[in-house]
């Protein structure tokens, strides 16, 4: 602006003090005597008419005739001579306009005399503080400046720029002044506090100068316009961007509303502000946004303050009131942008990364409007928002879904598909978009089907137990451990949707799948095979029982889990079991059958039982229901080879017919068995535990009605086509604990893990028979360990841990004495004693904070382990150690020291690589875990672990143990820095002297 551009003053700015210019500041700004001060500036209203035309006056003979302040005078009349407006007031006529035009001429000497480069530094003493830079201001100085600042914008702005509009007069008077401000905006001293504190007055006038209707800016040349509206943008970038949006949003609402209390409109009041001045403000506001991180300052800009100041319902309805506000606002294209896919391009990051804001004060509310704007964009513009929005939030999820299509062998070693950073913030912003943001439109319920199958294998993994069992069988049991995981995690989701009803919709449609399996087996086994297959046929051979497996145990954990909430629509039921009655009698008149035959009409025969004994309201219109199963009851009951299926079809029927007024005691106990409830004693024993949804292997004929009970109840493992056996369970009481203790000795193994599986079922039921027993099952436990088969001692390992779980006191010990020294005048195996360490740490993941308790004997045990002449056993008691650490909150004791000295021997002169990595590792948790107590707690080791990490990190040849060195050490040397150099935190002290 040429106003408030004059010519650079150097030989004359730099003869002139700094503190000659604050004096005369103080002299043209002081109050009469008596008069209070407040804040920086005093009272608007204390600067009347007669003491500012005094002032004045004292200043222009004080310049006049002071011989010291000749310099000042020099300057300022070069200062005067740039800016012409500022010395045409007439102090006795106008002496408001008179004070406010010398502050001006004062504060531009200020700046020039501050824009000067510093002298050349005299010589100083050696230990001297260096001297302050040539444009630093003391704490009065700036005081003064503030005042002073103060004082030139109420008085040189103040009186020409009204709420709402312009004036017509004195335009050259607000061209002077603004100029002069905008100047002195130009300088870090004076600009700082003159744009923090009168930012809102410095933007009305140059937009009144620059864009306001002509008659308001008479004596404005047009070339004077052009500048000021370059000044606005000038300004506008160099202050921090949500304070300008602030003051924007005030000047397009007429009225400063910066932040309202509870229950107050917070619209602004737009009718105060001209059509030209709302349409100006909206403008820039646009150019803000579309600025670098415009979105987060305008954001910042409406949302500050939202919030303080009252509590409750009100409070939080004019938070989301805003929230919603600024979510519109964003997802509105401004009409600066030349296109609405550059807008989305532009802005759709920048609402990604609100997100991602870690402040825990403002992380709600940026995450809120992050959230509605997502949502907004998605409906208006569905196929840019799934391009700029929904696909780089699940980038990293789609990622993983497209390798699931990759062959593992394919893949290179160490390649890292996804950060598990980048995954982790993935998973939490699908979460805050599609969970809190609670919408169902198609558009986000696609997007997301695609990587629900990587969602629920994240799922999975989180709930695996860890294992330090490996022999040739790993390959077989992760798969087994995989898919049987994967069905206990969606059991586990699905038993969180009931009252939705998506539950049973989902136990329906398996059932019904389980139908059409059946029926595909049953055509496959029809269908001749070819002579010559080719080499995908054999795979393709497969496939089918490996689906039909999976289906049926998926059924099995639905029945143990959710199975009650099907029950809420008879028909759906009815249907399923029509189908599966109809078409067990069309197989039974080709004299066809089979396991899944078996197993789904028990199945079938079990819901139909349960509804019948209690498992909802029955109506007459649901009987009514009911009576399209009778003719195919009566079907079954008489075609079916199987006595016990026969009479429960019959009794079936019967209870149907009656309206349940006479349901005999197989009625009864199939539906106890459905339910999952131990049958009571009012039933009748002989047909009520025979009668119970019949084992498929009595069902399909292989034993008759006759065996003796203990072989048609007895714990089996199903065959090929049955549940898997750590989901198959006739209930705790289908046989006595006798008898299947006997069974836990049986050399066939599916009915070995059946049985251990039945009985730690009785134990996590808390059987008082079977708690009585607690030595006999521990010695049942112990020994099936020893066996090879995953099944039997993966179950032998879940056996003891619940019963460790119940009797700490009594079974640790023992458990403890076995892992550590050798029974019975030999050492255990260090497979068996493997498995132990395995039980070990399912105890202590079950304890909690009582393992504290036996803390010392655990560690004591693993250090022992971590010594052992097998180095297998020797890794997985370190792991074993590691995590015990952890359980423990890493509050070791007094056997930190022990623990430390034995990793550090172990890491040095172990001669297996995989051990040595193992004992760097848990080096590197206890670093980790420790954090900012690691020099407290390892205070006297602390130089024996650096000297280890360093020769490792130096001399080892395993990479996996350097990288764990390196971690360690980037742990420790942060431990150190936080304990020698703690952050430096600046407090505000308020004492009151005596």
């Amino acid at each position: 602006m040429a106003a408030g551009a004059p010519p650079q003053h150097g030989d004359m700015a730099a003869g002139v003090e700094v503190e000659r210019v604050v004096e005369a500041l103080e002299l043209l700004l002081r109050q009469p005597a008596g008069a209070g001060e407040r804040g920086d500036g005093g009272d608007d209203d204390s600067w009347a008419p007669e003491t500012l035309r005094g002032n004045v006056a004292a200043l222009e003979e004080r310049l006049r005739r002071e011989p010291g302040w000749a310099a000042l005078r020099g300057l300022r009349a070069a200062v005067l001579a740039g800016a012409p407006g500022l010395g045409a007031a007439e102090p006795a006529a106008e002496p408001r306009w008179a004070a406010a035009a010398a502050a001006l001429a004062l504060l531009l000497c200020l700046r020039e005399r501050l824009a000067q480069p510093p002298a050349a530094a005299a010589a100083r003493r050696p230990g001297a503080a260096p001297p302050p830079a040539a444009d630093t201001l003391s704490a009065a100085q700036a005081r003064a400046v503030r005042r002073a600042l103060r004082a030139a914008v109420a008085l040189g702005l103040g009186p020409w720029l009204p709420p709402g509009a312009g004036t017509r007069r004195h335009g050259p008077r607000l061209l002077a002044a603004a100029a002069a401000l905008a100047r002195l905006a130009t300088h870090p001293a004076l600009g700082a506090p003159l744009l923090a504190r009168h930012l809102g007055p410095l933007l009305a006038a140059l937009c009144l100068l620059g864009h306001g209707p002509p008659e308001h800016t008479q004596g404005v040349s047009e070339e004077e316009r052009a500048q000021c509206r370059e000044a606005l943008r000038h300004v506008l970038d160099r202050v921090y961007q949500p304070l300008a949006v602030q003051e924007l949003l005030i000047l397009q609402g007429g009225s400063k509303q910066r932040s309202a209390s509870p229950g107050e409109d917070t619209k602004p009041a737009l009718a105060q502000a001209p059509a030209w001045l709302r349409r100006l403000c909206g403008q820039l506001l646009s150019e803000r946004l579309l600025r670098p991180n415009g979105v987060q300052a305008v954001v910042r800009g409406i949302m500050e303050g939202t919030g303080a100041g009252g509590t409750g319902a009100e409070a939080a309805a004019v938070d989301w009131r805003k929230c919603d506000a600024v979510a519109k606002i964003l997802a509105a294209c401004p009409q600066q942008c030349l296109s609405l896919e550059d807008y989305y391009k532009l802005v759709c990051p920048q609402i990604l990364d609100l997100l991602h804001i870690q402040d825990k004060v403002t992380a709600r509310q940026f995450q809120r409007v992050a959230t509605t704007t997502l949502l907004t964009m998605a409906k208006g513009h569905p196929q840019l928002a799934e391009k700029y929005l929904l696909q780089p939030m699940l980038a990293p999820l789609l990622r993983c879904s497209d390798a699931a299509e990759i062959a593992v062998e394919d893949l290179s070693a160490g390649t890292v598909l996804v950060e598990e950073a980048e995954l982790s913030s993935c998973v939490e912003d699908v979460f805050k978009v599609y969970v809190v943001g609670n919408d169902s439109s198609s558009l986000l319920l696609g997007s997301l089907q695609s990587v629900l199958g990587v969602v629920f294998s994240l799922y999975s993994f989180t709930k695996q137990n860890v294992s330090y069992l490996r022999d040739e069988d790993e390959a077989l049991y992760q798969k087994v451990s995989s898919e049987q995981r994967h069905m206990e995690s969606l059991a586990e989701l699905l038993s969180h949707c009931q009252k939705s009803g998506l539950a049973g919709d989902f136990f329906i449609r398996c059932l019904k799948a389980l139908t059409h399996v059946a029926a595909e087996d049953e055509a496959a086994s029809r269908a001749a095979r070819p002579s010559a297959e080719s080499l995908l046929e054999p795979e393709q051979h497969h496939a089918g029982p490996r689906r039909q497996l999976l289906v049926l145990q998926l059924v099995a954990v639905l029945c143990e889990s959710v199975s009650d909430t099907v029950f809420t629509d008879v028909a759906q039921v009815v249907d399923f079991v029509a189908a599966t009655l109809q078409r067990a009698c069309v197989g039974l008149a080709r004299g066809a059958g089979g396991a899944v035959e078996a197993q789904t009409l028990s199945m079938a025969m079990g819901l139909v039982a349960a509804v019948l004994g209690g498992a909802v309201q029955l109506s007459s219109s649901d009987f009514a229901v009911l009576q399209r199963l009778v003719p195919v009851l009566e079907e079954v009951s008489c075609a079916h080879p199987e006595p016990l299926i026969q009479e429960l079809a019959a009794d079936l029927r019967i209870a149907i017919c009656t309206r349940g007024a006479f349901a005999a005691g197989t009625v009864g106990a199939a539906a106890e068995h459905v339910l999952g409830r131990r049958p009571g004693p009012s039933r009748t024993s002989g047909a009520g535990a025979a009668g119970g949804a019949p084992h498929p292997s009595t069902a399909s004929g292989s034993p008759s009605a006759s065996s003796a009970p203990e072989e048609r109840s007895a714990p089996r493992e199903p065959r090929a086509a049955d549940p898997a056996p750590a989901q198959r369970s006739d209930g705790p009481a289908a046989a006595p604990l006798p008898e299947l203790l006997l069974a836990a000795y049986d050399p066939q193994v599916p009915a070995r893990a059946a049985a251990l599986r039945t009985l730690c079922s009785l134990i996590k039921q808390r059987d008082p028979e079977a708690l009585r027993m607690q030595e006999k099952l521990l010695q049942v436990f112990l020994e099936n360990l020893q066996h090879e088969d995953s099944f039997v001692y993966l179950s032998a390992i879940q056996g003891a841990a619940l019963l460790s779980n119940e009797y700490p006191e009594q079974i640790l010990p023992a458990l403890l004495a076995r892992y550590g020294s050798p029974a019975q005048g030999a050492a255990e195996p260090a497979a068996t004693r493997m498995k132990l360490g395995e039980v070990l740490m399912r105890v202590t993941r079950a304890l909690g904070d009582m393992v504290f308790k036996h803390r010392d004997a655990l560690i004591h045990a693993f250090l022992r382990g971590s010594r052992d002449p097998d180095s297998t056993l020797r890794a997985s008691s370190l792991s074993n150690l590691g995590e015990l650490c952890q359980r423990l909150g890493f509050q070791l004791g007094a056997v930190v020291h022990e623990v430390t000295s034995c990793l550090t021997a172990i890491a040095k002169t172990d001669p297996e690589a995989e051990v040595r990595r193992a004992a760097v590792h848990v080096v590197a948790v206890l670093l980790r875990g420790l954090s900012e107590k690691a020099t407290e707690v390892l205070r006297d080791a602390l130089r024996d672990l650096y000297r280890l990490l360093k020769h490792v990190a130096a001399a080892e040849t395993d990479g996996a143990a350097v990288l764990h060195a390196q971690l360690a050490l980037q742990e420790l040397g942060e431990a150190v820095r936080r304990e020698l150099c703690p952050p430096q935190t600046l407090q505000k002290r308020i004492v009151v002297l005596p």
